[in-house]
């Protein structure tokens, strides 16, 4: 379990790397993110690429909720998952630019 994360088990697959167009995706396929059976799996699509102004980068992301039966997944439960994604990613990037030779 992650400190700080509100679940104990889940369980990823990779379902596709794509190095030369900087993208991912992979899927949590088991555990209690699925919140009891109640999903089926969850999708996530990730795509950096260069900023317009050619500083820095924008990294792109989506989520698919697979749902099972007539579950459905209320807005400010998305609204909490995609604001606990964003403070994730602020952190690396800090962390990135505080340490430029990490990367």
């Amino acid at each position: 379990m992650y400190a700080g994360s509100q679940f104990k088990y889940v369980k990823h697959k990779v379902e596709a790397v794509d190095k030369e167009n900087l993208s991912y995706s992979y899927s949590v396929i088991e555990g209690d993110a699925l919140m009891k059976n109640a999903l089926e799996k969850i999708v996530y699509e990730t795509k950096v690429s260069p900023s317009p102004s050619g500083v820095g980068s924008i990294c792109k992301s989506t989520s698919k909720y697979y749902t099972i039966g007539e579950f459905e997944i209320k807005e400010e439960q998305i609204k909490a998952g995609k604001d606990k994604s964003s403070a994730l990613y602020k952190a690396i990037e800090a962390y990135l630019l505080a340490n430029p030779d990490a990367y």
